[in-house]
């Protein structure tokens, strides 16, 4: 009696030999452009009893913040309406004093929840050790029903005010390099050619399978902003590796690229397929599709039989193994 399956979720996109145009803004990233992190220690007052209760690292935090202020506390204050957070926010690449920023705020003490609280004003230093901006406001965690599942941390929408600026002179490059978010070396190429196709020069050369150095034109000094948003538009054929991708704990499975397979037979359980070129004779208990077929092909014929993912995750891997299926196998 044949085995009936129920098939489970799966993912199987498939590219073309040469990929869909993609703009050069959605492929490469430009060096010295991105965020940079911002971190800062604070305190949450306000709380319903859902503090840290006291603690030396509390204790000592008002201390210090009620002397600022003035007061000379005699006694340890230990409140459960305060928390100890650590604040965090990501400085944007081209952020200038006066921007508001979102921060994200995170217990490290035992309050059970943040809900109702408000940070107190609470500088954020860079990597350098310098402060880049001051985060305060009032603490979001979501909605009552859903954010009580992650009560001890929050967001504090547009919470904090960037201080200081990191001097990135863009506009007076001479020379630009571009990096490809997901290295190749016949993208890159691409990228390459296109660039002095379009710009009518030697301007950019491909160094490796991620970078690409541009020089900037004579007549577009001290105009990169505008070369860039020339550049950023340039449509590429984008190329990929025959890859799979496996999530065995999930049984997802998403396949990109020329994966190929070459003339194979396979029987796994109550499946039997053969790969095979010519004008053969069909052998009874064999499933056959035409050699060199595509990963596409052979997933179809697999449904046909009923696969499930977990079947094809074990074929998928015997053919990498035999060495029919051509392309790369990733675990996840």
């Amino acid at each position: 009696m044949k085995k009936t399956f129920t098939i489970l979720c799966l993912i199987i996109p498939f590219a073309i030999a040469q990929g869909k145009m993609s703009r050069l803004k959605d492929l490469v990233h430009v060096k010295g452009v991105r965020e940079n992190p911002v971190i800062g220690y604070g305190l949450v007052i306000g709380l319903n009893g859902t503090g840290d209760g006291g603690g030396e690292i509390v204790d000592s935090s008002l201390k210090r913040m009620f002397q600022k202020l003035g007061l000379n506390p005699q006694k340890e204050v230990a409140s459960k309406n305060v928390a100890s957070v650590i604040v965090t926010a990501k400085l944007p690449a081209f952020g200038r004093i006066g921007q508001a920023i979102d921060v994200t705020v995170s217990s490290i003490g035992n309050s059970s929840s943040l809900a109702g609280g408000t940070l107190l004003v609470t500088p954020l230093k860079g990597g350098d050790g310098n402060i880049y901006a001051v985060a305060s406001g009032n603490i979001s965690i979501g909605g009552l029903n859903k954010g009580k599942a992650f009560p001890t941390t929050g967001l504090i929408s547009g919470g904090a005010t960037i201080e200081r600026e990191i001097n990135f002179a863009f506009n007076e490059k001479k020379s630009i390099r571009l990096s490809l978010n997901n290295p190749d070396f016949t993208t890159a190429a691409r990228i390459e050619k296109t660039i002095n196709q379009e710009l009518g020069g030697k301007y950019a050369m491909s160094k490796d399978a991620t970078t690409i150095d541009l020089v900037v034109p004579v007549h577009y000094q001290r105009k990169v902003v505008q070369l860039m948003a020339i550049l950023e538009n340039f449509k590429v054929h984008s190329d990929q590796k025959a890859k799979i991708v496996i999530n065995e704990r999930t049984g997802t499975i998403v396949a990109g690229g020329e994966v190929v397979i070459n003339p194979v037979a396979v029987s796994h359980g109550d499946l039997t397929l053969e790969v095979k070129g010519g004008d053969n004779e069909k052998p009874e208990r064999f499933y056959m599709i035409d050699q060199k077929t595509t990963l596409n092909d052979l997933v179809k014929s697999l449904n046909a039989f009923g696969a499930t993912p977990e079947d094809l995750i074990s074929i998928f891997q015997a053919l990498k193994k035999n060495g029919a299926l051509v392309g790369e196998i990733e675990l996840i």
